[in-house]
């Protein structure tokens, strides 16, 4: 597993930081691009959204085709339509070309992050997800640690070569999408099977847990692609899955513009605002670990949910800066400890195409909250002149999003360590 860790995770996490900095680079952006071209915050918040109604239709097509021509070949076409769309949004010049590219990077970004959870699933065996999914996750974060100072360095190049800041900032951080498609297309393999760095020894072991882990779902749950779309717990985790999104996305997309009006200049806005976001690092990786070693998943990720609304409703009602950015860091951490421990919970009943068309469906759902989500936060700005109660918006959502979770049915399978997780490595694998 380790190697399997050494070969996939590292690259993994670069694909999601630079999927996840091409989202955070539009709330920097923003802070020049929305006064440039005259958007208000409806405006941005309607442009920010519409990518995910793009991104909601197409993603379990997306899937079902990754499932059948290969993960490497579609995660590979993926990064680099997204990587071209990503670039064109410099090229914005009102309202409407704005709708028009958010809408076309959704669709081309259809499927990413779902397809890696799949692809991932297929390396690693249930008792490793809490861990590789906080793992891989972490990214989303750490791209807005990154992102955060560095697009507010960016946009110091206004000017240059006759482009804005914002423009820059757009053209700059598509460069890595593109590249990262050949490494894609020449590096991943679709299977353990296919793998060459695995000694036949280990290949086989991790084929045989596989597959054994793989009989084992089916054996309760054998269900069809259509069976997967209907089954009430799907349903279920779709609607945690719209609080997660509701959460991060109203955070990620709008933090730059709270904090902005604490009196800060775009660069020290860029800088305070990577302090949530590594606060919530830090605070994913140790969760998703600690679910983990408790083997628990449901209670961790409902208290996850409850941190955040905490969080959220103190930044609404705290009235001075450091304070309200002490609560950001709280909400931060609970939205973001919530990734790593959630999704590790729909792969481990379902297997094959059941499994990547389920997690791209809850994914689905979960995206109708990131058009929604920003959109409403947007409004509520315009009405009220303040960003309160969008955050108690956001906050009421998280609450509700705990009790689906809560009522997701308990009969140990989300929470289970298959048998073999205790074998040492190396011991055989009984496939009965």
């Amino acid at each position: 597993m380790r190697k399997v860790v050494k070969h996939l995770i590292p690259l993994a996490i670069i694909c999601y930081f630079v999927n996840y900095l091409d989202r955070v680079n539009l709330s920097f952006a923003a802070l020049e691009m929305n006064k440039d071209l005259g958007f208000s915050a409806t405006v941005y918040g309607f442009g920010a959204g519409v990518f995910f109604i793009a991104y909601f239709l197409l993603e379990t097509p997306s899937n079902l085709l990754l499932v059948k021509l290969g993960a490497r070949r579609w995660i590979a076409r993926i990064m680099f339509t997204w990587g071209l769309l990503s670039g064109c949004m410099a090229l914005v010049q009102g309202e409407t070309s704005f709708y028009v590219v958010r809408f076309l990077l959704g669709a081309a970004e259809a499927g990413f992050f779902p397809g890696m959870l799949f692809y991932l699933s297929l390396f690693f065996p249930a008792a490793y997800r809490g861990r590789m999914v906080s793992t891989f996750m972490v990214a989303t974060a750490f791209s807005a640690v990154f992102g955060a100072p560095v697009s507010s360095l960016i946009l110091a190049m206004n000017g240059f070569a006759g482009l804005k800041g914002w423009q820059w900032v757009f053209l700059t951080e598509a460069v890595p999408a593109l590249i990262l498609s050949v490494v894609i297309l020449l590096v991943l393999k679709d299977s353990p099977a296919e793998t060459t760095w695995l000694d036949d020894d280990e290949r086989a072991w991790l084929v045989a847990r596989q597959a054994a882990e793989r009989r084992q779902r089916e054996a309760v749950h054998d269900l069809s692609v259509l069976q997967v779309l209907t089954n009430p717990r799907v349903v279920a985790f779709g609607l945690g899955g719209f609080g997660i999104a509701y959460s991060t996305y109203g955070i990620v997309y709008f933090l730059p513009q709270i904090v902005k009006q604490f009196g800060l200049t775009n660069l020290q806005t860029g800088f305070v605002s990577a302090i949530p976001f590594l606060v919530a690092a830090i605070g994913m990786i140790w969760y998703g670990r600690r679910s983990d070693r408790l083997m628990e998943r449901r209670s961790h990720c409902a208290i996850a949910f409850m941190i955040c609304a905490i969080g959220l409703v103190a930044t609404a009602l705290l009235p001075s800066p450091p304070l309200r950015l002490l609560a950001l860091c709280v909400a931060a951490f609970g939205a973001w400890s919530t990734l790593p421990v959630f999704w590790s919970m729909p792969t481990a009943f379902l297997s094959g195409a059941a499994a990547a068309a389920g997690v791209a469906y809850i994914n689905s759902i979960a995206n109708i909250a990131g058009f929604g989500g920003p959109f409403i936060m947007g409004w509520i700005k315009d009405a009220t002149g303040s960003f309160d109660g969008g955050l108690l918006v956001i906050a009421c959502v998280s609450i509700g999003s705990a009790v689906a979770i809560l009522c997701i049915s308990h009969d140990g399978e989300l929470e289970r360590a298959p048998e073999m997780a205790a074998r040492p490595q190396g011991a055989t694998v009984d496939a009965n």
